[in-house]
């Protein structure tokens, strides 16, 4: 025992070491020679991180990475303030983002504020984010932006999003448990009234079946058209001396002046970015009928400022555009700037995150937070643009890692009422206008006149100056005899009976969105249909009219303080005319070989750039007026279709001749598509239901198709896309009038492709031949692929099929409803055939000869995107190879 111990053992030679004493007193010159740096995320947690004090920026932003466990890092980053301005703030000068490359303690000296974590490179698709964990951050980043009113947008707009955060946190509307207020403590829109609370409510009841995932899709999917969406705003003025805003995006330079986008300069049409001192200068590159270079010159508000513009414009560049950073070099004798980005690229990262997979996991999602109301005068639900502060509200201890969610399971997806599939078909009858389609904001309505008159005019079109009642001037035709006046007399709850969309805030002409049966626009003579462009209401031009005032035009018409219900007089340009309107870029000199080729891929990067060409898409109508469905909507065939709004035009609809039972309906439509000499045969059809697998099978037979391309699963997100119509392998299946039999089945090395052959043999006769089958099982659940590579891959195989098979018969293709996906095949085939051939491609043609044949081909902008994108990205590979072969 120690006690027992004499005190000579501790004298003489002895010594001892403190161990407690030298442990503390390293802790304290480790803590002194450290930051601590605390970062604010974007749930408003905050977290305090220990560096080094020599450490670069990268570290900490590695610390952070980690922290969140973030796989698609690259996207966000950490901003400052060294003066603690609000994060808030609209001024890009304001806020500095961390530098990886350069020290902490360079970059933050003696800054006592907290950094903020957020979103540093807005993608242009959320389909490209491939982790729910890295959308739900963008989808926190930009519920602040709009709180913080950094992300200007229409009050409609607003709405529609807001909806979307409700079906997130709450999930399905029930009455039982959901209140009439049961919005008033969820701070969701700044400036929130009761009104803005109703009109969520019914946007809320219309997402039934939406997991938090598909509602926070949604929600990113509408936030992306929105013209301020990504954008940091860098005061600037032009030449002229007027104040206008620059901001930098994936698209390129966006010029705004007093919110409004007034141009827009892509990445392709921008030759050098420069500064010096105060002067920011674009130089564009020179189109072929100009001698000179197009140099623009503007005044930023200090040097600082007109470096923090271009050192934004070269990270977006090649953050966006480049495959790798380029290799910064060194020369020691140099001028001006050295900066270059030292990150990933957009293309290096989703490649990683598709080498490693994606993680599925689940985590904590933050609500909104309360909101403490207070009185404040209902401003007018259209009042685009307008200033509201909303009220401040506490900050709560919100978990933002990732981990296992001990709560109770979410509600079920999708039910047996629930046939609504928003990526495929399935269009509801009050509908959310351009659900998928740029720039259009969602609405809810049945009629345009069923939305009530704002109080307020924005002040740019003065209706109060119209022509007096019964004075109207409208013209019944033009030089041309393309336009028409239609006269509408109220019924007798005072509507109308159209919706239009579009309007100079949505870059969209205003159309003709929807006209409801035995209304007045049903009708009168001339019927409105849809996709009529309105040029004159009671003779006010509405040609650049904002959508929220056409609204309240005809609002007004029906609703004078005479009391007599006025004639609606509407000059319209009719839908078939606008179809058949040439494009005037579309116009190519054929003398020059491959020079209409590519002139039509010029035009069509630019479009692809600018917008230009998803709002040339926007006019298209999704079924063509002249057309009737009748046999589908019989009712022994109602059941026989997979959505109730998707279905064969009666002129072009597969007809079978020997089907069992009888009836000759399916749900399918001859395509053909005649480009550069060569004619492709399609029979477009929705995915097969447990009841029409008969049907199918036997327009197989009769038709004589050879080959059948399938591109969905299953089933999708819980929900059934397609019914299995083919055995198990060296299974059969007999049906009334045909034996199929699975030959073969392999999968590609990709694992995203199904190769399969099937015998079919004809009972009646004992004939069989062989079928082959292409399933495309690589298309994402959300949206569209995030690369054309694999899916142009797919369409040689689907082509080398085809060659290798008989010519002559179709090729039947489906997805689930047989237009979305099923369109963009059929239009990147055609297309390719094009190129092959040095002939141009012009999508918009391509898709309007579809739509003749079939419905709703090509369903949404997302889809027409992709495809307008696959086929240049196609041409460029062929440009590639044949300047490789020289």
């Amino acid at each position: 025992m120690i006690e027992s111990v004499s005190k000579r053992a501790f004298s003489g030679s002895s010594g001892t070491y403190n161990v407690h004493a030298l442990e503390l007193a390293a802790a304290r010159e480790r803590k002194l020679k450290g930051l601590n740096v605390t970062v604010r995320f974007l749930d408003d947690t905050e977290h305090v991180f220990h560096v080094e004090k020599r450490a670069k920026g990268a570290v900490l932003l590695e610390h952070v990475y980690q922290h969140l466990e973030l796989v698609e890092k690259d996207y966000f980053g950490l901003q400052f303030s060294e003066s603690g301005c609000p994060h808030g703030n609209r001024s890009s000068e304001w806020m500095r983002w961390l530098d990886p490359s350069k020290s902490l303690k360079k970059q933050l000296g003696n800054c006592q504020y907290p950094l903020h974590f957020r979103v540093k490179f807005y993608v242009s698709d959320p389909s490209k984010l491939l982790e729910e964990y890295t959308r739900y951050q963008f989808y926190l980043q930009l519920r602040k932006d709009i709180l913080e009113e950094r992300l200007v947008l229409p009050a409609s707009t607003a709405i529609l999003l807001a909806s979307y955060t409700v079906q997130s946190e709450l999930g399905d509307y029930h009455p039982e448990e959901h209140g009439p207020d049961y919005l008033s403590r969820m701070q969701l829109i700044p400036g929130q009234t009761e009104e803005m609370e109703r009109k969520i409510s019914e946007l809320h009841k219309l997402h039934r079946g939406q997991l938090p995932a598909d509602a926070e899709f949604n929600f990113l999917d509408h936030a992306k058209r929105i013209d301020m969406y990504g954008v940091d705003l860098h005061k600037a003025k032009d030449n002229t001396g007027k104040e206008i805003q620059i901001g930098v995006t994936h698209l390129g330079l966006v010029v705004f002046q007093n919110n409004i986008r007034i141009s827009v300069f892509s990445w392709s049409k921008i030759m050098k970015i420069s500064f010096k001192r105060k002067q920011f200068f674009i130089q564009l590159r020179r189109e072929p009928s100009e001698s000179y270079d197009v140099l623009l010159g503007l005044n930023m508000e200090t040097y600082r400022s007109s470096k923090t513009l271009w050192k934004s414009c070269v990270e977006h560049h090649t953050f966006f555009r480049l495959h790798s950073p380029r290799v910064k070099r060194r020369f020691p004798l140099s001028l001006g700037s050295k900066f270059t980005y030292s990150g990933r690229t957009e293309f290096q990262t989703m490649s990683e995150v598709r080498q490693r997979g994606i993680l599925e996991r689940k985590f904590v999602r933050s609500p909104s937070k309360q909101l403490i109301k207070q009185p404040v005068p209902a401003p007018p639900i259209e009042d685009k643009g307008k200033a509201l502060t909303a009220p401040a509200r506490p900050p709560g201890p919100y978990a933002n890692k990732v981990t296992s969610l001990g709560t109770k399971e979410p509600k079920k997806a999708w039910t047996e009422e629930s046939r609504i599939s928003d990526d495929d078909g399935g269009f509801l009858d009050r509908t959310l206008e351009g659900a998928f389609s740029p720039g259009v904001a969602g609405r809810v309505m049945n009629y345009a006149d069923d939305e009530p008159p704002s109080p307020t005019l924005n002040g740019l079109y003065d209706f109060s100056s119209a022509a007096p009642s019964g004075v109207v001037n409208p013209s019944p035709t033009d030089s041309n005899g393309n336009v028409v006046t239609v006269v509408l007399r109220p019924d007798g709850e005072g509507k109308y009976g159209f919706s239009v969309k579009g309007g100079t805030d949505t870059n969209v002409p205003i159309l003709v969105s929807r006209v409801a049966p035995n209304t007045p626009a049903d009708k009168c003579t001339p019927r409105l249909t849809e996709g009529d462009q309105l040029h004159q209401i009671n003779g006010q031009d509405v040609s650049h009219a904002l959508h929220q005032d056409v609204v309240r035009l005809i609002q007004e018409a029906r609703s004078k303080s005479s009391g007599k219900k006025r004639k609606l007089f509407l000059t319209v340009k009719p839908t078939v005319l606008l179809q058949d309107s040439p494009e005037p870029e579309e116009q190519y000199d054929f003398s020059i070989p491959g020079e209409a080729l590519r002139k039509s891929m010029q035009t069509l990067a630019e479009g692809l750039a600018s917008g230009a060409l998803l709002a040339r898409y926007e006019t298209l109508y999704r079924k063509h007026p002249d057309m009737p469905c009748d046999e589908a909507m019989k009712a022994q065939n109602l059941p026989k279709n997979r959505y109730r709004d998707i279905s064969p035009y009666d002129s072009t609809r597969v007809i079978l001749l020997n089907a069992p039972g009888g009836n000759d309906y399916i749900n399918a439509n001859h395509v053909t598509m005649c480009e550069a000499g060569v004619t492709n045969r399609y029979i477009a059809t929705q995915g097969p239901l447990p009841n029409t697998v008969d049907d199918f099978w036997q327009m197989i037979l009769e038709q004589d198709c050879d080959l059948i391309v399938m591109l969905t699963t299953l089933s999708e997100r819980g929900r059934p896309k397609c019914h299995k119509y083919w055995p198990d392998l060296r299974e059969e299946m007999a049906l009334q009038n045909v034996l199929i039999k699975t030959d073969t089945e392999q999968l590609d090395e990709t694992g995203g492709v199904h190769f399969r052959e099937f015998i079919l043999v004809d009972v009646q006769t004992c004939d069989q031949r062989r079928v082959r089958h292409l399933q495309y099982a690589a298309w994402p659940d959300h949206g569209v692929p995030e690369s054309p590579s694999t899916f142009l891959s797919f369409v040689e195989r689907v082509r080398e099929a085809r060659r290798s098979g008989a010519p002559e018969a179709p090729l039947v293709v489906h997805c689930s409803a047989g237009i979305g996906r099923t369109g963009v095949l059929v239009l990147a085939e055609t297309a390719l055939c094009a190129i092959e051939r040095g002939r141009p491609v012009r999508p918009l043609d391509l898709v309007r000869a579809m739509r003749r044949q079939r419905a709703m081909m090509i369903q949404n902008a997302s889809q027409y995107r992709f495809v307008c994108e696959s086929v240049h990205a196609a041409y460029t590979e062929k440009i590639a190879a044949e300047e490789e072969g020289t």
